[in-house]
């Protein structure tokens, strides 16, 4: 979950680990590049929440793509100002 979403400067990616494994949480922009490093860490088994704070970055739309092992999944989120 990530709330609230439209958002304006920070939000809140909540994310459950199934398994104690390697974690990486980004965020890219529209173009596909990576704007930021959220979590990059062997992480274990539970629930955790992030905070991204975005006020440095302008106004538009933004993915925050997560990697657990395996698993991979993307969601699309907008920073209004």
């Amino acid at each position: 979950n990530i709330y609230p979403n439209p958002f304006n400067p920070s939000t809140e990616i909540s994310f459950n680990v199934p398994y104690s494994s390697k974690v990486k949480l980004e965020v890219y922009d529209l173009n596909g590049n990576k704007i930021s490093k959220l979590v990059n860490k062997y992480m274990d088994k539970g629930s955790y929440d992030i905070t991204w704070n975005a006020q440095r970055h302008s106004s538009g739309i933004y993915f925050i793509k997560m990697r657990v092992g395996d698993y991979v999944e993307t969601k699309k989120i907008m920073l209004v100002k």
